[in-house]
């Protein structure tokens, strides 16, 4: 699996078990609720947070820090694993492992996951 892959499955994993926690609805509730057609957009900033409140480190900046994002999903932040993102992703921004690359790589995630239904906030997008 690509690591962009593996970082959608854990934000929208995450989301839909936190979704599945609260009190089962009443049977006819069911009956009556519409197909869903396409999965439910995923919020991004909420999912974090909820992951950032049970971090030691409280999420460090995962909201601009590529680094703080892949460690608070648990995910491999080195150089190497990084690089394989830039190239995934297609960014070629600076050298690698330096800060322009990074940000690059934290933008470019965010747009994919803007891509794959999420909502974003502002303050992970600027």
């Amino acid at each position: 699996m690509s690591i962009f892959g593996r970082i959608w499955d854990k934000i929208s994993g995450h989301s839909a078990a936190h979704a599945a926690t609260p009190a089962a609805a009443p049977a006819a509730a069911a009956v009556a609720a519409p197909a869903a057609a396409a999965a439910p957009q995923v919020d991004v900033e909420a999912v974090l947070a909820i992951m950032a409140q049970s971090d030691a480190n409280h999420g460090g900046n995962y909201q601009t820090s590529i680094v703080d994002l892949l460690k608070l999903l648990g995910l491999d932040s080195s150089l190497t694993a990084r690089k394989e993102l830039a190239e995934e992703l297609g960014v070629h921004a600076g050298e690698a492992g330096t800060a322009e690359q990074n940000i690059a790589l934290q933008k470019a995630v965010v747009a994919q996951m803007e891509a794959h239904g999420g909502r974003v906030p502002a303050s992970m997008r600027d």
